[in-house]
């Protein structure tokens, strides 16, 4: 059983409460920038256990009555045609994919704006999209200099070019599908419309990491910049926190290193600023709920070695830089910790110098670690997902749960009608297979009941997965990582 560091319910309630006292202390009215994910967080599960992956989305869901959603999307973004990297979508169809996922739980979403608009195509065709499916949609222009020419940013010429955001609520978030999407130029854009309008509003952050009351280095920190190698982030101590509160704060640089222009931008919008660092532009609770902190510093450990095999893969793939698995191989030197700390890293390898082919290993949530090797039927994840779940049910390991007979009629259908090349079923593929087997097959029935067991295990194998497998293991719930190396010498990997 997973070890439990993290209060889930403290965390909702507490959040909550800060939230309504910051729309109280503005006078009714809050942009919260709502920074990272606030669907499916399992950063956050998995570096701080017992943080539930929809924990921001329950939170919201006891304000939904005063909240609305404001979607933003960089027009670069959509003319590029930029993907989220967890789900290999285009940004603009994440957008439409949020308004469906916020509209599901009763959320009510304002609208969408566009920003850096210039009247990009693309651009012009997501919004005319957008107008056709009924939603609201506004456009901000780039400022020239931003975000360090001031008069012209605070000027007709700079937020007032933009189109005024109606909104009807108290709490309106404004969040976006990825980074760069211009959350905060949003966010102080409605502050200039809204103080011309004489509406007296205010701004907040909402960013679970770094979180700002936790030591520095702290492994959960460190996990932190270990998820933001891409973006150069690093964690700093909040210099102007110290010297107007004498309390160390932990924020990250970007937010630092803006705060005295947005500073500057506050004080000539309002005429003088709310805060005194960037610290206490943040509502995040999260330090506030932790209950074990070995354990939270044990999982923090895991997902830097985690994110430094995935770094490493990416960059083998031609998607990340090579300086990305430098700093993270820097940050497990500051944690003391090595891939010799993933247990399953060894148990694969050891299976694979064995039988002479990939292998992959996975550790059950009570410790016992099962391998997996390929064969000329199954390939070794599938081979691996079978014996985890024959190990999970007590089903001895010589009994096939799926026949050959059933399997062959499949590599066939593969083989000759399919244009594949690769005979071996993937996870995906295996698990149909046993679900068909199910219905008849009393063990292959017992087997199927252990899936929900599988989440939160850690597996790890000896060649980059195809995509198939590894969208397999994140759905099961899974945390995989492999070796950065490929099972053959070709130039093309599905």
């Amino acid at each position: 059983m997973t070890k439990i560091g993290f209060d889930n319910e403290k965390y909702i309630e507490l959040q909550s409460q800060k939230i309504l006292d910051r729309i109280s202390y503005f006078g009714g009215k809050l942009y919260l920038e709502f920074g990272g994910k606030l669907f499916d967080d399992y950063h956050a599960s998995r570096v701080l256990p017992g943080f539930k992956p929809d924990s921001k989305v329950k939170m919201l869901m006891q304000l939904k009555d005063q909240a609305e959603i404001v979607i933003t999307i960089s027009a670069d973004d959509i003319e590029k045609s930029k993907r989220r990297g967890d789900l290999g979508i285009t940004y603009d169809l994440d957008v439409l994919r949020l308004i469906d996922a916020f509209r599901e739980i009763g959320l009510y979403v304002g609208s969408v704006v566009i920003t850096q608009y210039r009247s990009q195509y693309a651009a012009d065709l997501f919004k005319k999209r957008l107008l056709n499916l009924g939603i609201r949609v506004y456009v901000h222009y780039p400022i020239p200099d931003y975000p360090s020419n001031i008069s012209l940013i605070v000027s007709d010429d700079g937020c007032g070019k933009n189109e005024y955001i109606k909104t009807t609520r108290s709490l309106v978030i404004i969040t976006a599908p990825g980074p760069g999407s211009g959350k905060m130029a949003v966010c102080l854009s409605q502050l200039y419309h809204d103080n011309k309008r004489g509406i007296q509003a205010g701004y907040a952050k909402f960013e679970t990491f770094p979180i700002w009351n936790l030591p520095l280095k702290h492994p959960v920190n460190i996990a932190y910049e270990a998820a933001t190698t891409d973006l150069n982030d690093v964690n700093m101590i909040d210099p102007f926190h110290l010297e107007a509160y004498g309390v160390t704060a932990v924020n990250y640089n970007r937010d630092i290193e803006i705060f005295p222009v947005l500073n500057a931008i506050f004080e000539k919008i309002e005429g003088k600023s709310p805060y005194k660092s960037p610290t206490e532009m943040g509502v995040n609770m999260a330090g506030y709920c932790i209950i074990d902190n070995e354990v939270i510093c044990d999982a923090s450990k895991q997902e830097v070695i985690r994110r430094y095999y995935n770094t490493y893969c990416s960059q083998r793939q031609g998607l990340a830089e090579k300086s990305e698995v430098y700093r993270l191989e820097l940050l497990m030197k500051q944690l003391g910790i090595s891939s010799k700390d993933r247990p399953v890293v060894d148990a694969a390898l050891e299976r694979a110098e064995t039988t002479g082919g990939p292998a992959a290993a996975l550790q059950l949530n009570d410790g016992r670690i099962v391998t997996g090797k390929t064969t000329p039927l199954l390939g070794a994840s599938a081979a691996l997902l079978l014996n985890s779940l024959k190990e999970l049910g007590g089903i001895h390991h010589d009994i096939h749960l799926i026949s050959p007979i059933i399997i062959e009629p499949i590599q066939v259908l593969k083989i000759k009608h399919m244009g594949n090349r690769n005979p071996r079923l993937h996870t995906d593929e295996i698990l149909i297979a046993l679900s068909i087997c199910a219905a008849t097959n009393p063990t292959a029935a017992l087997a199927m009941e252990q899936l929900p067991k599988l989440r939160g295990c850690e597996a790890h194998s000896t060649v980059i997965l195809s995509k198939v497998d590894e969208n397999t293991f994140h759905k099961l719930g899974v945390n995989i990582t492999c070796e950065p190396q490929y099972q053959s010498k070709k130039l093309y990997h599905k």
